[in-house]
């Protein structure tokens, strides 16, 4: 049974079915019975039903039910890391490494954060009457996770909204859900109430818009593609609830003469390659100084010809393969229609041998693509980088946000200066100097432009899940005030 509504697992009744595979060997993990709209309305009943008493807890209530879920994933995270490596794809090094603990820190950084929310301190703003500011929850959250983060994405979406006092109803992505249930019977194990917390697994074009529409949401918080978040937002019409959206990403990797080339060729194919090229953030276009261009294209494809892909579940596999099958072949179709234009470096083609049998697809590094081509423009999700010339700094920096997107970026100096007028002038959520990838829980994550808008993690993502009230209390007990002579004459 794969949906969690009001604290139990039951199964979906749409009558549809979905297989959860593991695109390393293309073997049936789990049968799914999808969730119907039906679904969708009991587990936002259930939400709403667990809304007063939870959002009446008080902030050291829910800190200590989050600190001991912390304590439940703990327990439980060998078999989150296999079931994230499985359902994935990913090697179990990053599930287990980066993934799981990754997620785990989260909760509790949470868990502190829900002690500290905060408004404005009481005072007088006004001669007469004294103000404060009260921060409150919103109430219900439907929150649509992606599959490329399953555990990650649905820990992001969910604690930051129950520590702040709402409850949530959760759609992971149909063909990566285990994760998601495991960290829902956690909750319940961890004693935070039934209706809290809700898991419904179904399709987007039926779940999906069900919860974006549904007007007993209160806010919807969506990851994953901007041509989808634009019909979210649409949806999110049908009551005017507030949206949080994290969509595409099309990261600049800007890499200036005087840079540490081996660290920038480390850090692009590091930054490229994680989670398969399946991270919004990832390095996607190395934008490189004309003068060490070469030498970064051959040190670059010499660590992409080194990496080991092989079986997700051995240590000493460093990149598994992409996510489905079907998401491969559209990486590969990408890459074959840029040969027409760009040359293949290294890599651009699927796994074989012992690999054929998984959805992998080899490191891939093109040069030569033009400024206006799909494979230097549209986001490829997957270990796709390219490699384009830059003159001067200027150059640079306008290559660098000559896209529509504005999730994350980096800068590879040794200079002061520019590294301080990249941060500054490159327009991105993120931009990393000489590093390229790690997030960190007290820091927030999110973009602008066609990279959507609100932040993850963090204090700053109390933001999106709150509202703020302002309170003003007369002090002056005179009947009739000075400015009602503006609306009535008094005597």
């Amino acid at each position: 049974m794969h949906q969690y509504i009001d604290g139990s697992r039951r199964d979906g009744t749409s009558g549809r079915t979905q297989r959860v595979i593991d695109p390393s060997t293309g073997e049936e993990i789990a049968t799914v019975a999808l969730a119907s709209a039906e679904d969708v309305d009991l587990a936002v009943a259930a939400a709403r039903r667990a809304f007063g008493a939870w959002s009446r807890t008080t902030p050291a209530e829910r800190s200590a039910l989050l600190l001991r879920t912390a304590e439940v994933l703990r327990e439980r995270q060998d078999e989150l890391a296999e079931l994230e490596s499985r359902q994935c794809g990913k090697p179990i090094r990053l599930a287990r490494e980066f993934d799981v603990p990754g997620s785990i820190d989260n909760v509790e950084f949470f868990a502190g954060a829900a002690r500290i929310l905060e408004g404005k301190a009481t005072g007088e703003y006004s001669p007469t009457h004294t103000s404060s500011i009260r921060r409150e929850p919103l109430g219900v959250v439907g929150s649509i996770a992606p599959w490329n983060y399953p555990l990650q994405m649905a820990v992001w979406k969910i604690f930051p909204a129950i520590a702040a006092g709402n409850t949530v109803v959760l759609k992971p992505a149909e063909i990566t859900p285990l994760t998601a249930l495991v960290l829902a019977e956690a909750l319940t194990t961890a004693g935070v109430p039934d209706g809290v917390v809700n898991i419904v697994v179904g399709d987007g074009r039926e779940a999906g818009a069900a919860l974006a529409r549904h007007t007993d949401v209160d806010m919807i918080s969506f990851t994953g593609s901007t041509a989808v978040g634009r019909s979210v937002m649409e949806a999110a019409t049908s009551n005017a609830k507030r949206v949080h959206l994290e969509l595409g990403g099309k990261a600049p990797f800007v890499v200036f003469d005087d840079a540490d080339l081996e660290a920038a060729v480390h850090g692009a194919v590091a930054g490229s390659l994680i989670n398969g090229g399946q991270d919004c953030t990832a390095a996607t276009r190395a934008i490189v100084h004309e003068s060490i261009i070469d030498r970064f294209v051959a040190g670059v494809a010499e660590l992409y010809e080194s990496v080991t892909l092989g079986p997700t579940a051995e240590d000493a596999t460093d990149m598994g393969p992409l996510s489905s099958f079907a998401h491969r072949d559209k990486v590969a179709a990408m890459v074959e229609r840029a040969r027409g234009y760009a040359t293949i470096v290294t890599g651009g083609r699927a796994g074989e041998g012992n690999l054929a049998a998984g959805a992998y697809y080899h490191p891939t590094l093109v040069v030569g693509a033009g400024t206006d081509s799909e494979i230097y423009r549209d986001e490829v999700f997957g270990p796709v980088l390219t490699v384009t010339p830059f003159r001067d700094d200027d150059e640079a920096i306008a290559l660098a946000n000559d896209t529509p997107y504005g999730l994350a970026a980096s800068a590879w100096t040794n200079d002061l200066h520019r590294g301080l007028r990249a941060t500054r002038e490159i327009v991105a959520g993120c931009v990393w100097v000489n590093d390229h990838i790690p997030i960190i829980s007290e820091m927030p994550h999110g973009g602008v432009k066609q990279s959507g808008f609100g932040k993850d993690m963090s204090s700053y993502s109390f933001e999106e899940y709150t509202s703020i009230k302002h309170v003003m209390f007369d002090l002056s007990r005179e009947p009739r005030k000075d400015w009602h002579r503006t609306i009535f004459r008094i005597d």
